[in-house]
């Protein structure tokens, strides 16, 4: 089966068609990420009524910059109450394009990061213009099960966060894009996910990107690598496994 690792389901237009057509088009899972107080509860929802849909709950750096610290430590409870419901804690991370407040955002990332590891969940981690903060938080707390999404750091991070045996979740811009390219190139197959980050980064430059676009993902690692398409659909689902379960 195919595999998006990442997506907001609840931004996308319709999101029964998208899940159906998801279906039909061979995708197996959907693994949908909150952001804030309302999305994670919408994620919830999803994953109760589509059984393909899994849910990952966190708080978006950007968000959490919006919040206490008494509504993120009430939302982190509401995460660990919901344990048993999730794959994982996502989106979570830094952003310092969008904020230069840094304290506030490594002391929430870093609440993540140990609920994460309280609850055995691996991370699905937001990492703009803050590619070697976030690595260095997650090295100091000895993360294990790490997802970087759609990462745009220096190849030199790139081998570092493989040599962790973290993982690198490749969007469908990795169709048009040569430093998506270059990283596949770079990362071993075993480190590898496919994500679409719908509804954005559209893989044909198009707007409103839908799960079944996973495809072009999994077609272009199958060039760059040598391998046929069935065979990063394999191994794309054992390293799914592997983190998730």
């Amino acid at each position: 089966m195919y595999i998006d690792v990442h997506c907001h389901l609840d931004l996308c237009k319709d999101i029964e068609d998208a899940v159906e057509r998801a279906r039909k088009a061979g995708i197996g899972a959907i693994i949908a990420n909150g952001i804030d107080f309302e999305t994670n509860r919408k994620i919830l929802e999803f994953s109760r009524k589509f059984n393909i849909v899994k849910a990952a709950l966190g708080i978006y750096p950007i968000d959490a910059l919006k919040m206490s610290d008494k509504g993120i430590n009430e939302e982190i409870d509401f995460i660990r109450k919901n344990k048993e419901n999730i794959v994982a804690i996502g989106e979570i991370g830094l952003d310092f394009k969008e904020s230069d407040e840094r304290k506030k955002q490594k002391e929430t990332f870093l609440k993540f990061v140990n609920l994460a590891k309280e609850l055995n969940k691996p991370i699905i981690v937001h990492s703009r213009k803050a590619e070697d903060e976030c690595v260095e938080i997650l090295e100091m707390a000895m993360m294990k099960k790490v997802v970087m999404h759609c990462f745009s750091g220096k190849l030199k991070l790139v081998r570092r966060i493989a040599e962790n045996a973290w993982f690198l979740s490749v969007p469908g811009i990795v169709n048009y894009s040569a430093q998506f390219q270059q990283i596949v190139k770079e990362t071993p197959i075993e480190n590898l996910l496919c994500e679409t980050d719908s509804p954005f980064l559209h893989p044909l430059r198009e707007k409103d990107n839908t799960p079944e676009n996973i495809i072009f993902s999994y077609k272009t690692i199958a060039q760059i690598k040598g391998l046929s398409l069935k065979e990063v659909e394999n191994k794309i689902e054992k390293n799914y496994k592997r983190l998730f379960f």
